[in-house]
């Protein structure tokens, strides 16, 4: 088997670095109004734009209620295009026969009558148009404003992250609640003072620890791995992991690792504990196929003058001798290493497939051979 010492290959990265610079488009779903201004500071819950999603029509068949032909209908109508209407309001009604017969049609929701149509005999109601707000989401100043669509948010951070994540973005202050990466989060890590924190665990949470977490309101949990059985008790339903981060969790959970017993790697717990009860933003959003996303954690840091971005290398994706490393497949998953040869040929594994791999030394010394699609870069 020959080697290049040069040689080198693109693999998806994790982020762990412990000062970068973030950058976040905060993009509103329609065009609206953006309310902030290029060099504008802003903290996590500022809102930097608004918009308005048009409300869920609903289709009345007013003709067939009220047994009239279609274009008869707009002369048994109470309300006029534009009107507002209520729920439960008559809308339409039709008299005769010196009222033995009455009809009515009430609207089913409140909104407004935005269509007639006298060829179906039918009339459209739409709910009212729903406001929609974008908050920063980190702290930091606005670095651009896209008129109308988008504010881009920059901050000088420590970034790490995940694996997999589950429930969207939320803030709160960072508590280290064990004493090093192998502990196992449990009830008894988890006070009262605890409620609006983000609460760092060791190697595992249990699902009696997520449950107090849930009952003190705790807006996030990261930890090194849990049980999916534990999880879906949790959501009460069974679980998707190809696309994650809309679960109706009441606080955001972050796994560094994976799932199952992982302690969190050095670097990661280094981190997070460095920055012990300061303020920081999570994600639990994740996509592990096309448009990869990984569930994340910033934690804004202030910094004075100019500084250049410190994994810019890692962020591109290239792996080379001594690229730091995670293994995403079984049976090393989980472990953590550093790049030691990049073999240039094709080499037979288990399922007697010929593919590219990786030799790599684990973070206990031992040296393994792994397809190079089974690892990910970790930025240092």
């Amino acid at each position: 088997m020959s080697i290049s010492e040069e040689s080198f290959a693109y693999t998806p990265g994790l982020r762990v670095t412990p000062l970068t610079y973030i950058r976040k488009i905060r993009s509103l779903p329609v065009k609206g109004q953006i309310l902030v201004e290029v060099g504008d500071r802003v903290e996590f819950d500022t809102i930097v734009g608004r918009c308005y999603l048009e409300g869920i029509p609903q289709i009345l068949k007013v003709a067939e209620l009220l047994d009239v032909d279609t274009e008869e209908v707009p002369r048994y109508l109470l309300k006029k295009k534009g009107d507002p209407v209520k729920k439960g309001e008559v809308i339409a009604r039709l008299r005769a026969a010196f009222g033995l017969i009455n009809k009515t049609v009430l609207s089913p929701i409140d909104g407004y009558l935005e269509d007639i149509n006298e060829i179906t005999g039918n009339i459209t109601i739409r709910e009212p148009q729903r406001p929609v707000e974008v908050t920063a989401y980190i702290r930091g100043k606005i670095d651009e404003v896209i008129p109308r669509e988008a504010a881009v948010v920059g901050t000088w951070a420590a970034y790490v992250q995940g694996i997999i994540g589950f429930s969207g973005e939320r803030f709160g202050e960072l508590r280290i609640a064990v004493s090093n990466p192998e502990e196992v989060l449990t009830p008894d890590n988890i006070f009262e003072s605890d409620h609006g924190k983000i609460i760092v665990g060791g190697a595992f949470v249990n699902l009696e620890a997520l449950e107090k977490a849930k009952k003190i309101g705790v807006k996030g949990i990261i930890c090194g791995g849990a049980n999916v059985e534990d999880l879906e008790k949790l959501l009460g339903a069974r679980m998707g992991v190809a696309i994650t981060g809309r679960e109706e969790l009441e606080f955001t959970l972050i796994l560094t690792e994976g799932f199952g017993k992982l302690p969190i790697s050095d670097k990661v717990f280094k981190i997070l504990k460095d920055n012990d009860g300061k303020n920081a933003a999570i994600n639990g959003a994740t996509q592990v196929r096309a448009g990869v996303l990984r569930p994340e954690i910033i934690i804004p840091k202030d910094v004075s003058g100019k500084m250049e971005i410190m994994d810019e290398g890692a962020e591109e994706g290239k792996m080379k001798s001594g690229s730091m490393i995670r293994i995403i497949r079984f049976p090393y998953f989980g472990k953590l290493g550093k790049v030691i040869r990049l073999p240039v040929e094709l080499m037979e594994i288990e399922t007697e497939s010929l593919v590219r791999v990786v030799e790599v030394e684990l973070e206990d010394g031992k040296r393994v051979i792994v397809p190079r699609a089974d690892v990910e870069i970790v930025a240092e």
